[in-house]
């Protein structure tokens, strides 16, 4: 294991993370599997990347900040992370199995789930949610606490009345987990997705921590 200037890096199903020699990685940032940081990037303190079965790939210039959390999956097929050039992920940001286009700005605590697409120059304002499935274009302007859904994207408050039924729309537990239990039946739903976590999850017994050198 080394953490000098590229973080504590994980063997994971068999891939180790690569860094390349021009960027930085925090001591204290952890990066997981076929995880493939490009020249110049930036990942700082706290900061999670974790490849799962598929692969996360940060773009040249990128910044990755403090307690980010990337995530790819393959449980519900092939979900990568793909974050372009010249994009900020700001603190607590989480991006779950997305494509993040080039100089996208997400902000402090921006959400990003899984299958979304963030057209380049767009922004995911402080604590805004881009949910499953939805498209941003280039250059849009997500708000602060609003999420934003479908495509053609539109914009929902979180106390908007229409929200239940429109993220009941996006499949959120197909999309992320391939379970299909009907909406209203939270507890069978939730056991699966449980389940499904526990044997994605479960892969990590295997972990190595490998002297990278």
């Amino acid at each position: 294991m080394t953490t000098e200037a590229r973080g504590i890096r994980i063997r994971h199903r068999g891939h180790e993370p690569q860094v390349h020699p021009t960027a930085y990685v925090a001591p204290t940032a952890t990066l997981v599997g076929d995880v493939r940081v490009g020249p110049r990037a930036r990942v700082m303190y706290g900061a999670v990347l974790d490849a799962e079965g598929a692969r996360i790939e940060v773009g040249e210039a990128s910044v990755i900040c403090e307690n980010a959390v990337l995530r790819g999956s393959a449980v519900a097929g092939d979900q990568p992370v793909l974050v372009g050039d010249h994009v900020f992920v700001g603190p607590h940001a989480t991006l779950l199995g997305c494509e993040v286009g080039r100089c996208v700005y997400a902000a402090t605590a921006a959400t990003v789930l899984q299958g979304a697409r963030l057209g380049a120059g767009s922004v995911v304002a402080v604590g805004a949610l881009v949910h499953a499935r939805t498209v941003v274009p280039e250059e849009f302007f997500v708000p602060p606490h609003t999420v934003a859904l479908d495509a053609p994207v539109r914009l929902l408050a979180p106390g908007d009345p229409e929200l239940a039924e429109a993220v009941e729309r996006v499949g959120f537990a197909q999309v992320a987990f391939g379970v299909d239990e009907d909406w209203t039946d939270r507890i069978n739903r939730y056991e699966r997705v449980a389940e499904v976590r526990v044997a994605e999850f479960g892969a990590h017994a295997d972990d190595e921590l490998p002297d990278i050198g």
